[in-house]
């Protein structure tokens, strides 16, 4: 872009949101240019620049976001929204230029409405906010990702994330009741006022999940609920990973806990000496267990049963309750895993009858790479399948950042071919950009075709946060 058009486009987007909300200065765009993808950290802890955005822009409304989307589709410039940064596949970095749209300024609860248990807020909102909001009315989201605290109601609605209490509250997506998005046209979509309807096809489905590669989420209601009376944690410690399996499984049918985590025997081994002092083999699972006092109890007693009859041991409760009280401090500098380390997390979910195929499949996988240490939980339940949150780590990988980025990649490539192959999806709820993207059309094959009509239609240009999703 020559100077003097720089120039012109600069003073357009000012028009729209001020002089004091568009920047172009050095440290604004460094500090934008990375997130928390494992290949953007290391690209500039090597001292090598990642692809910075030309404008960095703060909207305030949805008429504003709308305006500049029409702008840049003027000017075919790409677009970039940016909740909070805390992505992990790359989803918002702003690799070829253009506008980065920082979404923060959005930050407004618009309703909360206790006769329909809904709250309705801007997009931007920091989530954490909008939940401590709830929490003084007596209500909670119940969407506790670990990045609560460090992202934005938008962020967690464009990768369709999913938080610790999932199997009893559902996903973003059973808890999301209303969005509107700014799309590139100018125009501002809504989903209808209700989730579930027979009137033609979910809009609101299409929308969750596309990653800022149609337009910018504005606005959400979102589902609200009282908070339990009590919440109860039990650890467990099965003999192996599919006796904890089938243990989950057939829980689910009885009732549904807030959480269950399953670990294999490697994370077993060192989760029971730290906190229980000795070493005992075998797959540890921690649930909790919530709602009114009386339904806990009955509930609590027939996991006791369910477990005694597999042959299980129960371990209390003091597990749960150290967890719970430590669930983020775990992703805090210190304590979340870092450079100089690699690592990733290749989180997919199954069908139970495919699950455990996938988890010796990655096991194998994994392995094979030189220096790989492979560990795995199962963490988000369902009644037919569950999601295994699996991480390879790796000491000392390369200190050259492009043979680092390569073996990063075939990492990658080997690990979700493998889910592919046993019946898994290429990922679970931390979403796709960029990391992912190569691999869309391995899963989805001739289907793709559904993204890439909508895209088409809704963003004819392109310009709508490119290389991300595969599309």
């Amino acid at each position: 872009m020559n100077d003097f058009m720089f120039n012109m486009i600069r003073s357009e987007l000012e028009d729209v949101v001020g002089r004091d909300n568009v920047s172009v200065t050095e440290s604004d765009k460094i500090s934008h240019s990375v997130d928390y993808f494992w290949l953007s950290r290391l690209w500039e802890d090597r001292g090598r620049m990642m692809p910075m955005a030309d404008f960095i822009v703060y909207p305030g409304s949805d008429e504003e976001v709308a305006r500049i989307l029409v702008i840049a589709n003027y000017y075919k410039i790409p677009v970039f929204p940016w909740g909070g940064g805390a992505g992990s596949q790359g989803g918002a970095l702003a690799v070829k230029g253009g506008i980065l749209l920082d979404m923060k300024r959005m930050n407004k609860i618009i309703e909360l409405d206790e006769k329909s248990m809904c709250i309705t807020a801007e997009a931007g909102i920091n989530f954490a906010q909008l939940e401590w909001y709830a929490n003084e009315r007596g209500y909670s989201l119940m969407h506790y990702p670990s990045s609560l605290t460090c992202s934005t109601l938008g962020g967690f609605l464009a990768h369709n994330g999913i938080g610790v209490l999932s199997t009893k509250y559902g996903k973003i997506d059973d808890q999301c009741l209303h969005v509107e998005m700014a799309v590139p046209s100018g125009k501002i979509l809504k989903s209808t006022p209700v989730p579930k309807h027979s009137s033609g096809p979910s809009i609101l489905h299409m929308l969750l999940g596309s990653e800022g590669t149609y337009g910018v989420f504005t606005k959400a209601t979102m589902k609200l609920f009282k908070k339990p009376e009590v919440r109860k944690f039990r650890a467990f410690l099965f003999k192996d990973v599919p006796t904890g399996l089938a243990f989950g499984r057939d829980l689910l049918q009885e009732f549904k806990p807030s959480i269950m985590r399953l670990y294999n025997e490697e994370e077993t081994k060192s989760m029971i000496k730290n906190i229980l002092g000795v070493e005992k083999e075998g797959a540890f699972m921690n649930i909790a267990i919530e709602g009114s006092a009386e339904m806990v109890e009955i509930e609590e007693r027939i996991a006791l049963r369910m477990c005694e009859e597999r042959g299980g041991m129960d371990l209390g409760s003091d597990y749960g309750e150290k967890w719970w009280d430590s669930r983020v401090t775990f992703f805090y500098p210190d304590h979340a895993l870092d450079l100089p380390k690699m690592f990733g997390t290749l989180d997919t979910i199954s069908t139970y009858s495919n699950m455990e195929n996938i988890y010796w499949a990655l096991k194998k996988t994994m392995e094979q790479f030189e220096g790989v240490r492979f560990i795995a939980h199962f963490s988000h339940w369902y009644e037919w399948g569950v999601m295994i949150y699996d991480r390879f780590i790796i000491e000392n990988p390369p200190e050259d950042p492009e043979e680092a980025l390569r073996l990063h990649n075939e990492i990658w490539n080997a690990g979700i071919r493998a889910i592919l192959d046993n019946g898994g999806v290429v990922n679970d709820h931390h979403g796709v950009g960029m990391k992912l993207g190569r691999l869309m059309k391995e899963q989805y094959k001739d289907n793709m075709v559904f993204f890439e009509a909508l895209k088409k239609e809704l963003d004819p240009n392109g310009i709508m946060n490119p290389y991300k999703l595969g599309l």
